[in-house]
């Protein structure tokens, strides 16, 4: 796409900057990785008032250009780097109007590296509320910078923001913030011959940062540490320093600039939420009741959607198979890939609910106070507060939460988040979950308003949950480290739900899941339909041959029956049959047969291809004339030397507790290994989590069949 203009939006935690990309970019935006690192980098596009077309570069939230965590050093690499490509020509800083003085410190720190700012003063809104008034044009003579006031959640004051941009100057005007040069004068002028450079916070920040910075060579590096070794250079003592005169700095500039005419009731409405939302005792129930509500609706909200959807898929294929050409592309269309394919479609409807509550929790400020509730009970068991944020975030997917625990500054306890939080039941095993409830578990309601089937699904995450923080207690024991970790988080104040922003929310996870997992599970179904279709030509002739010797002496009745009889021998003697059965002896006493084996195998692409298995197995075997819904053919399987039922209470429950502890999930192994850099810890992850999740099967399939 052709672009005329780079802007950064760079800003604190909290601040809305998100919501203002996604305000600036709409749909027009990609999720990619910064060069060589594998922290995520959200890129967006956008049109400005005079017609010029804006790349947009979300960075990630930072306090400070001091990096606390690998996500927050990506600003100052961006920023640095003229040649990365990433780098901007403006610099939009998003700042919480409520809270100016603190926010105005990274302002200074980004003003002083000499690149084009405009700052946007976000919550303007909220700031009339709580009787926060800003001169702004007062502030925007003294720093010398163009300064909007905006509001990303009414969406107001962008067409302000985009005139801003536009009319921004390629030279810097904004004032300096204050004379860092008196901090360490000789090792800036040694460090600005090294990196060529006139800017004196640049080099500054270089002599700071230099070892993860990879725009500079080796013996530029080597350069730098011996400019710090000759000139005493503590870099912590002179953080601290420069902190100090920055806000010194900028309690003059705001001098009669903020006036709070509502200070004592800022936090008023929030903090009398929070006596009760946060209670040691009603903040749980209330949370537990939260959770009863949201799996609840996911049942109860999903059940005409999906319904409606797997009707569909059903008519689709009895009318493929009604009008289209008999033959093996047919069939690979209609029994593999549609098969497959409805299996994964028909969970849209939960997925979108269930991000939706997701989105509405974060943002009301809920999520926060989960989190904060969690601290103390978290480091019963080995881990940090910190590590709440990506075990909730794994409810959605194990990846993201994964890769969000590099903001655990403590290794032992980013190592523990990192081993346990695929073990938290994420959005992919929940089609599993709903099918094998939707199979054991009657649609009936206790009390007249919890849902039994929702109460089951709730205890499944409950049980996820449970496993993890006890395996992260174990873990705490055996793996060792001298290090203290710290909670520390700002409790943003609650507020209404960008409802643009959850319906956003909704749209792109549930694409994203149809697609990300549609193309592995459309991959797998064609390969399993062949396998499932072909096997040992010997084999294969031997049954042809005795199905034809048996058709010549019945009755049309009978023949019918005969062909779904010669399915079922074809499939169980297919490569896929031959696979099922080698492992079917291991799995047995966990209450699974062959076909069950193959989709345990076919699961570890991608746990939501347990459901396009079984449908493609049941569709291969059930023949041109046996069109039903994936449910109703699991809901008939039976064992072939008994005859009783394969999907019994004990062994959908056994099925369900492999499925929440086991890996299973590539892209979980593969993120793994790249946050840890080695494949110890995706290798010991796989084993532990393979021999739980076959122990806990076996256990209960004994103890319930």
């Amino acid at each position: 796409m052709r672009k005329d203009i780079k802007i950064a939006l760079v800003g604190n935690p909290n601040t809305g900057k998100s919501t203002l990309f996604n305000l600036l970019t709409g749909l027009n935006q990609k999720i990619g990785n910064f060069p060589g690192i594998t922290v995520d980098k959200k890129v967006g596009y956008c049109k400005l008032p005079d017609g010029k077309h804006a790349e947009v570069v979300d960075l990630p939230g930072t306090y400070s250009l001091y990096p606390k965590s690998r996500d927050e050093s990506i600003v100052f690499q961006v920023l640095a780097d003229k040649n990365n490509s990433s780098h901007p020509d403006v610099v939009v800083l998003v700042a919480d109007v409520t809270n100016l003085r603190r926010n105005l410190l990274l302002y200074s720190q980004v003003a002083d590296l000499k690149i084009p700012v405009v700052l946007a003063l976000n919550m303007a809104d909220m700031a009339k509320k709580q009787g926060v008034e800003v001169d702004v044009d007062k502030l925007s003579e003294r720093l010398g910078v163009q300064i909007v006031s905006i509001s990303a959640r009414s969406n107001s004051g962008l067409d302000q923001l985009k005139e801003a941009i536009n009319n921004t100057t390629k030279i810097a005007t904004q004032t300096e913030g204050t004379d860092i040069y008196t901090l360490a004068p000789e090792a800036i002028e040694k460090a600005k011959s090294v990196v060529k450079t006139d800017n004196n916070y640049f080099a500054l920040q270089v002599l700071h940062q230099y070892e993860t910075l990879d725009c500079f060579s080796k013996a530029d590096k080597l350069l730098l540490a011996e400019i710090g070794k000759e000139h005493d250079f503590d870099s912590s003592k002179l953080q601290a320093a420069e902190t100090v005169a920055r806000y010194r700095f900028l309690g003059s500039i705001l001098s009669g600039i903020v006036q709070d005419t509502g200070a004592a009731r800022k936090f008023n409405f929030s903090d009398k939420i929070d006596k009760v939302l946060t209670n040691r005792i009603w903040g749980f129930v209330i949370f537990l009741g939260i959770l009863f509500f949201i799996f609840n609706a996911i049942f109860s909200w999903s059940a005409y959607p999906m319904e409606l959807i797997e009707n569909s898929f059903t008519w689709l294929t009895e009318y493929g198979h009604a009008h289209l050409p008999e033959g093996i592309l047919t069939n690979l269309l209609l029994d593999g890939v549609v098969a497959g394919l409805g299996g994964v479609v028909i969970f849209i409807p939960q997925i979108a609910i269930l991000f939706a509550f997701i989105s509405i929790l974060e943002d009301t400020g809920y999520m926060a106070r989960v989190t904060f509730m969690m601290d103390k009970i978290m480091r019963k068991f080995g881990l940090s507060g910190k590590s709440v944020v990506p075990m909730i975030s794994s409810l959605a997917c194990a990846v993201p939460s994964i890769m969000s625990a590099r903001n655990i500054e403590s290794w032992k306890d980013r190592i523990i988040t990192i081993m346990v939080a695929p073990l938290v039941s994420c959005s992919a095993r929940l089609p599993v979950y709903t099918l094998l409830i939707g199979l054991v578990v009657p649609e009936k309601m206790i009390w007249g308003f919890i849902n039994l089937q929702g109460l089951t699904l709730m205890g499944m995450y409950v049980v996820s949950i449970v496993a993890a923080i006890l395996v992260a207690l174990v873990m705490s024991f055996l793996i060792k480290a001298k290090e203290k970790s710290y909670f520390i988080m700002e409790m943003p104040v609650y507020q209404m739900p960008r409802w643009n922003n959850v319906l956003f929310t909704m749209y792109e996870k549930s694409k994203t899941f149809v697609v990300e997992a549609g193309k592995v599970i459309i991959a797998i179904s064609i390969i399993l339909w062949v396998m499932a279709s072909y096997g040992p030509s010997d084999r294969f002739e031997q049954i042809d041959k005795k199905y034809a010797a048996i058709e010549a002496q019945k009755d049309s009745v009978q023949i019918s029956t005969l062909e779904r009889d010669k399915s079922a021998e074809k499939l169980k003697n297919s490569y896929a049959g031959i696979l099922g059965h080698a492992i079917e002896p291991a799995i047995k006493p966990l209450g699974f047969d062959w076909k069950i084996g193959i989709a345990l195998i076919t699961s570890f692409a991608a746990r939501e291809a347990f459901v396009g298995t079984m449908a493609t197995i049941y569709s291969v075997e059930g023949g041109d004339e046996n069109v039903t819904s994936i449910r109703d053919k699991m809901r008939e399987a039976k064992f072939a030397d008994t005859g009783l039922p394969v999907f019994t209470f004990a062994t959908s429950f056994s099925l369900m507790l492999f499925y929440a502890f086991a890996m299973q999930c590539m892209s979980t192994v593969a993120v793994v290994y790249r946050e840890t850099k080695s494949w110890r810890w995706p290798g010991i992850q796989l084993v532990y989590m393979t021999a739980l999740a076959y122990f806990a099967s076996l256990i209960a399939y004994q103890l319930l069949k």
